[in-house]
């Protein structure tokens, strides 16, 4: 059964590949790419489950920290054209 689910995310990850590399505008980009960070949370979580090892849940949860914190930053990039916050002085 999870096997199948592993087959399934990574199908899915596939067809979010397809659609960032062909993605007419930069958000269709983007929002590709965190779909597949979003998926291999699952797959991390499913191959833990899979394995018997939960460990692979902790690793899971801190890619989907990383892969959050990453869109943020590279949306905020796109916008406007720097990551650092303005600051007023």
């Amino acid at each position: 059964m999870f096997f199948a689910a592993a087959a399934a995310i990574i199908v899915a990850m596939l067809l979010a590949l397809v659609r960032a590399y062909a993605g007419p505008t930069v958000y269709d980009r983007i929002l590709a790419v965190n779909h597949i960070g979003t998926q291999t949370v699952l797959l991390i979580a499913a191959m833990g489950f899979i394995t018997g090892r939960p460990d692979f849940l902790d690793i899971s949860l801190l890619y989907a920290l990383i892969n959050f914190i990453a869109t943020i930053a590279v949306l905020r990039y796109v916008k406007r054209g720097r990551v650092k916050a303005d600051t007023e002085s």
